[in-house]
């Protein structure tokens, strides 16, 4: 470090618990409001076309913010210190790109409000994963199992609360809102396990940032293979994509949405846990049914039945969610946190120490001086340059939308994004 650096103030003693939990509400935000785009799916638009819009935007994302966080020459260093890491976090991206394709099925066929409290069982998926491969929960009291336990049957309960509701208001096409069901439990049962990378990499000391930079190839070359294979050939693709242009910016934008929202969600991971972190994020739910319900105006053709059953289902999930994350782990339960980590070390040659420090959000090469490089400022402009052509090429689309609820949603996305995110810079420099 240059001994003429000015030194780095005083980090904060904030709790990393209660940082974690802070996270994951602000994840469950930003992750909300970016599934709003996929409403696009009911104006005929194709679910591969979006989901690819969303990938583009997703990668945008995934290279401009880590790179204006941390720099460039941060992210190289993190990531060949633990080359390992690479493949999971690519896997990571695969599995991501196929579950977002399918919850496009699912909100063409079933909605919004619908469907997106049936893929969060992947908070169920995510449970189990942390349990049984990063011993989570070992150790932890009965009253924190039984914490874990409840809320895991209030969020099965709550999924099968709202799969009657929508068979209610599919009335005429039961047909259709299987395909929609089906399609968002199994876009769950993939989010869950695309947990397990997430925790590997952090109990593993890898940075957040660096992370989610890796996963996005993942997710590009697997959408791109997906709409191949749909379209049937490179050209078919390149021409619905130029015919769908006045719409893409839209879900480009969710896409981008989405990667902040994936990013409080991984330091949510990685402080809490997936077994914590992850319901707590599925509150994401609420966001989902407010922008369905309120901007949208999707449960408008709803008996008063079906009402009081989607109000009831996300209740319970919710409460389940809430019910895990509060659980908040005991020194016996990190003894065996700590026991995953050395395994870890030992398996990859790590510093377990140096680990050990990150893990804890000390990283001590985040007091550092960053060092820029050029090609920063061209890959920023880049990633402007993509959002203003798109935009230049947008055009309104025929959905009803309530606008002064959108604003409020909107405002209420932005102020969490700044309270987590002056959190995490005071706690841990964003390591």
């Amino acid at each position: 470090m240059n001994e003429n650096a000015t030194a780095a103030p005083p980090r904060s003693t904030f709790s990393l618990h209660k940082l974690g939990v802070i996270c994951g509400l602000a994840a469950a935000v930003w992750l909300g409001s970016a599934e709003a785009p996929t409403k696009l799916v009911t104006e005929g638009f194709s679910p591969f076309l979006i989901s690819m819009g969303m990938v583009m935007g997703a990668f945008a994302a995934r290279w401009t913010l880590p790179m204006v966080l941390k720099g460039t020459g941060f992210m190289f260093k993190d990531l060949l210190e633990k080359p390992h890491l690479i493949v999971w976090a690519v896997l990571a991206g695969m599995l991501w790109a196929v579950a977002n394709t399918l919850t496009i099925f699912a909100v063409r066929n079933v909605g919004l409000s619908i469907a997106f409290p049936l893929w969060n069982i992947n908070s169920l998926v995510g449970l189990l994963w942390g349990c049984l491969l990063f011993k989570e929960l070992r150790g932890s009291s009965a009253r924190d199992w039984a914490n874990v336990l409840g809320g895991a049957a209030a969020i099965v309960f709550g999924a099968g609360v709202l799969a009657v509701a929508t068979a209610e208001r599919a009335s005429g096409s039961s047909g259709k809102a299987i395909v929609g069901i089906v399609a968002a439990l199994n876009a769950g049962v993939l989010l869950g396990t695309m947990y397990i990378p997430y925790r590997k990499a952090y109990i593993s000391g890898m940075n957040p940032l660096s992370f989610v930079t890796v996963f996005t190839f993942g997710e590009l070359v697997t959408i791109l293979a997906l709409g191949w294979i749909f379209y049937g050939g490179a050209a078919p693709l390149a021409s619905a994509l130029d015919r769908a242009r006045p719409m893409l910016f839209w879900p480009f934008l969710g896409g981008f949405c989405w990667v902040i929202g994936d990013l409080f969600q991984q330091y949510a991971a990685k402080y809490i846990g997936i077994g914590r972190g992850i319901p707590l994020s599925n509150t994401n739910q609420l966001w989902g049914l407010a922008w369905g319900a309120l901007v949208f105006g999707e449960l408008a053709g709803l008996t008063f039945t079906g009402r009081l059953l989607i109000i009831a289902g996300s209740s319970l999930m919710i409460a389940g969610a809430l019910a895990i994350s509060v659980a908040a782990p005991p020194p016996s339960e990190l003894e065996n946190w700590r026991a995953a980590m050395n395994r870890e070390c030992v398996r990859y040659g790590l510093d377990a120490e140096q680990v050990a420090a990150v893990v804890a959000g000390d990283d001590p090469v985040a007091n550092h001086p960053r060092e820029r490089r050029w090609w920063e400022i061209f890959i920023v402009c880049a990633a402007a340059a993509i959002f203003v052509w798109l935009a230049a090429g947008a055009r309104s689309q025929r959905i009803a939308v309530s606008i002064p609820w959108m604003i409020v949603l909107i405002v209420g996305t932005l102020i969490p994004l700044g309270v987590c995110g002056a959190l995490l810079w005071r706690r841990t420099r964003f390591s």
